[in-house]
């Protein structure tokens, strides 16, 4: 098995390694895109209009 990503004292397991760390890498990155794509937008929970306006904030001129 020729060495292409990693090498060291393990061998050929470096590569199992350092591939099996990329793999678990982009699934939990899959899952989270995937869990925020269910999520509900913030704008489209309620209108401007509807929402109370916060003591900290003022409407500009």
């Amino acid at each position: 098995m020729p060495v292409i990503l990693a090498h060291g004292a393990l061998g050929p397991f470096d590569e199992i390694i350092f591939l099996s760390i990329a793999v678990v890498f982009l699934v939990m990155m899959g899952i989270s895109w995937a869990r925020s794509q269910e999520l509900p937008d913030e704008e489209s929970e309620a209108p401007a209009e509807t929402r109370e306006p916060d003591a900290e904030r003022f409407e500009l001129e």
